[in-house]
């Protein structure tokens, strides 16, 4: 017989801070998707996320509703190119 295991959610990151907000649909419980504001791509009182980070346009996020924690990738400001598109780096020839 087959038991499902049960996982534990995580805490809220101890770096949270209601004054660092996102409004980013959270891949895994999408706890916004009858939400009028959010379907206009409005901020709401009450779908946000934690902005726990962010480097460039890299945001580092905690959902408070289901406590999953992910990188997104706003594609605004400083972007990065991927690992294989990047140039070579050149090494000076002694």
């Amino acid at each position: 017989m087959f038991l499902a295991r049960r996982t534990l959610p995580l805490p809220i990151d101890p770096q949270a801070d209601l004054g660092r907000r996102a409004w980013v649909a959270c891949p895994t419980c999408d706890d916004a998707r009858s939400c009028g504001p959010c379907a206009e791509q409005r901020n709401c009182g009450e779908h946000w996320r934690y902005l726990l980070a962010n480097t460039g346009s890299r945001l580092h996020l905690q959902c408070p509703n289901c406590t999953h924690v992910w990188d997104h990738e706003t594609g605004f400001g400083a972007t990065r190119q991927p690992a294989a598109r990047r140039p070579a780096t050149r090494l000076p020839h002694d």
